[in-house]
């Protein structure tokens, strides 16, 4: 019986090697993406194969070397010949401890660190756009003739294994009919590919890749707790790469008894007799249906957020009258009579136009134009009034310039009807609407006038026009903002833009500063003038009004004279002598022999004998 055992792993060896490299030519050829998947299943199924058929011929030498030890000790001088030591150290035994000691272990942790790179790059590489299939057809015979193929050898191996006891070979009697399964679920997914649903062979390729995951998952558990198994001599060990979860996919009606053997090894006693674990089994099925029933009944119930508004279908179509559900609780059908497809209709969203930043730049509080703030720059054509001619080429150049732009547009759903079913996927399209308004704008814009005093007003029109564009594809949305604010050359040409900027800058200022000081020149000289005039009109007048003063007195005096001679002459000489002769030092000399007689002496200095010897002239006082 283990040479049948042998046979029919080699057979299924055989079998998983022809399918692996036939079935990679035809998925390079065809471009099945869910062949390539299953593929890397084969190929786990081929290795556990392999190591298991080692094991297997491991474990026949040892069962031989056993038997002809026991004819050898049957002789009556084997006592003297052979010790219990000599037992343990038997070479095909020790061979197979060793192998089961570190070779498998290591291969348990190579196989996960393959499922783990596995799942890693094939999830990253449907990432990439899909190429189209191509003859689906051929690709569908083959890999429906390797299920079929498959699943008669796993079949036929199950049975052997639940028969038989075969420990051995139950990973590869797994793993064979699992890939079976597998075969026949790609060959499924070619089918719906034929028939129009282009993105099955995506999704089932993205479902096996999970499913390698959990196998990885499954994998490593069983490594952690093999580290803290019980030990007992002369229990079998179990084998680390036989996996519990291709075996459940396998034969899912052993779900218990895979169980009951897992915590059997686990915990070292019969689990499975206690009577939990029997009640368990006997009523699972009610178990399941309950919990599904009470899942059904939870999809029932729904609560709608505030800021938020959902559209309920019924068979994939509004429902009358309460295809919009407000905030709050909602009772509708359950899954998937009814489902719920929720909005954020109260949220300002937000998408950008041009490069995105990194997150490095987002951290920084200045940005300078002559460092690369984004992963990649986006550059558009802008309009520019000026030309400048080439000296050496004697060229013009052309009427326009590279921008790197990034404008953030903000917008608002107002119409949910509208934007879940007037378009699909709304948000992309509004994207794309802002972006060719955005290109059409710029190319009918000044690039200095874009940067400078015309930024506020581009804005505006751009909202305009976005708004325009998306109302005639009926968006049901609101454009609130459309920011300019993080416009700016290129970066390879930035240094130079700063530098003609700069440049434009001083000669302005330059320009303006001579303009200053023409006008505060021009008005001081206007100034000056006009107050020279008004001084030359006030002397005028002054001058006038004295004359006319003058000639009004020299009038006015004659009649006075004629009146008076004497006592207008003694006036007048009066009048000159205080108004000239106010800061003059003066004497009053008093006499007692005349009488109405005064007398002036304008003389610097005085006779001492015009005054007695006792008078005293005080000094006069400062003012």
């Amino acid at each position: 019986m283990g040479q049948n055992r042998t046979k029919l792993t080699v057979l299924n060896l055989l079998a998983l090697l022809v399918a692996g490299g036939v079935g990679f030519v035809i998925a390079r050829s065809a471009h099945v993406l869910s062949a390539y998947v299953a593929l890397c299943f084969i190929g786990i199924g081929f290795l556990v194969t392999l190591v298991s058929y080692f094991q297997m011929r491991l474990a026949e030498r040892e069962k031989l070397e056993r038997l002809e030890y026991d004819e050898l000790t049957k002789a009556p001088s084997a006592s003297a010949l052979f010790n219990k030591e000599e037992i343990a150290s038997l070479p095909a035994k020790r061979a197979r401890e060793q192998f089961e000691k570190f070779f498998v272990p290591g291969f348990t942790i190579a196989l996960l660190l393959g499922e783990i790179a596995g799942v890693l790059l094939l999830w990253r590489w449907l990432k990439k756009p899909v190429v189209p299939m191509e003859q689906p057809l051929f690709a569908l015979v083959l890999f429906a003739l390797f299920a079929l193929v498959l699943f008669l050898l796993g079949r036929f191996s199950v049975t052997l294994v639940r028969l038989e006891k075969q420990r051995l070979l139950q990973p590869v009697a797994s793993f064979v009919l699992a890939d079976a399964y597998l075969c026949a679920v790609v060959a499924g997914g070619i089918i719906a590919v034929y028939s129009g649903a282009e993105r099955v062979d995506l999704y089932v390729s993205r479902a096996l890749v999970i499913l390698l995951g959990v196998l990885a998952v499954e994998t490593f558990l069983t490594l952690l707790l093999e580290i803290y198994r019980p030990r007992l001599k002369g229990r079998e060990v179990r084998l680390l790469y036989d996996n519990r979860i291709m075996g459940l996919l396998s034969q899912p009606e052993s779900l218990f008894t895979t169980a009951a053997h897992a915590l059997d090894y686990q915990f070292g006693f019969k689990v499975s007799d206690t009577w939990f674990f029997q009640f368990l089994q006997r009523a699972f099925a009610w178990i399941v249906i309950s919990q599904f029933a009470i899942l059904l009944l939870s999809t029932a119930f729904v609560v709608i957020e505030t800021g938020e508004q959902a559209l309920l279908e019924r068979f994939g179509k509004p429902v009358a009258k309460r295809s919009i559900l407000e905030p709050g609780w909602h009772f509708k059908w359950p899954w998937p009579i009814d489902k719920v497809h929720r909005y954020r209709t109260e949220q300002v969203q937000t998408f950008s136009i041009g490069l995105e930043h990194g997150e490095e730049a987002e951290k920084e509080n200045t940005i300078l134009w002559t460092v690369s703030h984004a992963k990649e720059e986006f550059n558009l054509l802008v309009a520019s009034r000026e030309t400048v001619t080439n000296i050496d080429a004697a060229k013009k150049s052309p009427p326009v310039n590279l921008l790197s732009v990034s404008i953030p547009v903000q917008f608002q759903i107002t119409n949910l009807t509208a934007w879940a079913y007037n378009n699909a996927s709304p948000d992309h399209l509004l994207e794309k609407i802002a972006t060719r308004e955005v290109v059409r704008f710029l190319v009918n814009a000044d690039l200095n006038e874009l940067m400078s005093i015309g930024r506020s007003a581009s804005a505006d029109a751009l909202l305009t026009r976005i708004q325009a564009a998306a109302d005639e594809k009926q968006l049901g949305a609101r454009i609130i903002f459309v920011g300019l604010q993080d416009i700016h050359p290129p970066v390879d040409v930035a240094a130079h833009y700063e530098k003609v900027v700069g440049a434009r800058q001083s000669a302005e200022a330059k320009v303006n500063a001579a303009k200053a000081h023409a006008i505060t020149t021009n008005a001081l000289a206007a100034a000056r003038a006009h107050s020279t005039v008004l001084n030359a009109d006030a002397e005028a007048t002054r001058t006038k009004a004295i004359a006319l003063a003058r000639a009004a007195s020299f009038t006015n005096q004659i009649p006075a004279y004629r009146a008076a001679p004497s006592v207008y002459t003694e006036r007048a000489y009066q009048q000159v002598l205080g108004r000239n002769g106010a800061s003059t030092r003066k004497y009053v000399v008093l006499t007692t022999n005349t009488v109405g007689s005064v007398v002036y002496n304008f003389e610097e200095r005085y006779e001492p004998s015009l005054l007695d010897a006792d008078v005293r002239i005080p000094a006069p006082k400062s003012k």
